[in-house]
């Protein structure tokens, strides 16, 4: 917790989270941004459901963290994110983009490489957005199936498409994939920029899509 501290305040995240957050106005109790940074800490220490923040509710180092007295119980949590607003999500977005592609200017790469693949995030509630589809693992569950790009260099993600669990892995892909790497050609011009995706994604629309785009790719072929 004390280099996730230092590292942190290196990156100034929680005057980002903050400028995200601020149209939503103050917290009645506890900043948004604050109780943002706590979801990142949550799952960087390994936990998933939120609930489990109980574990850490009396930690010291974790108050010392946040810079708070005392932890949110779960019920403020669960209240911050109900009332999360599709313009705080596209910018909690746009921040994630910002922050990946200044990495990626930094280190000044000859090659990117984007990986696209979808992922079932299921749920035993009937959560808002959910849905029932493929769900290898449970079936019948409702689920979520976002749809990530991933930079292979470097193991960030540049950007996920959120979608509900019943849309076919290409879903929205096309556009979502086109603006991904329009992002990344803008920070590095010269770069090699590379895709590859499985068969879930294979047809004519998007090959020609990736070879106007310029791109090398590599996608499997169903059969």
């Amino acid at each position: 917790l004390v280099l996730l501290e230092r590292f942190f305040a290196i990156l100034g995240l929680k005057g980002r989270l903050r400028r995200c957050l601020e149209h939503l106005g103050a917290g009645k109790i506890f900043a948004r941004a604050t109780l943002f940074l706590q979801l990142v800490l949550h799952l960087m220490l390994g936990f998933r459901e939120l609930r489990d923040s109980d574990f850490y509710r009396d930690d010291p180092l974790v108050k010392w963290f946040l810079g708070l007295r005392r932890l949110p119980d779960v019920a403020t949590l669960s209240r911050m994110l109900r009332e999360a607003d599709p313009k705080s999500i596209e910018k909690l977005r746009r921040l994630l983009r910002e922050m990946v592609l200044h990495r990626l200017a930094s280190l000044g790469l000859a090659r990117v490489t984007l990986d696209f693949d979808g992922s079932v995030q299921s749920t035993t509630r009937r959560a808002e957005g959910t849905a029932v589809g493929y769900n290898r693992k449970k079936k019948g569950a409702r689920s979520y199936y976002p749809l990530f790009c991933t930079i292979a260099q470097t193991a960030q993600v540049l950007d996920l498409l959120h979608r509900s669990g019943n849309v076919h892995d290409s879903h929205g892909a096309k556009q979502f994939m086109l603006a991904c790497i329009q992002a990344v050609r803008q920070v590095l011009p010269e770069a090699a920029i590379e895709v590859r995706m499985d068969a879930a994604f294979f047809s004519d629309e998007m090959v020609q899509a990736l070879d106007e785009a310029g791109v090398e790719f590599t996608i499997s072929v169903p059969f």
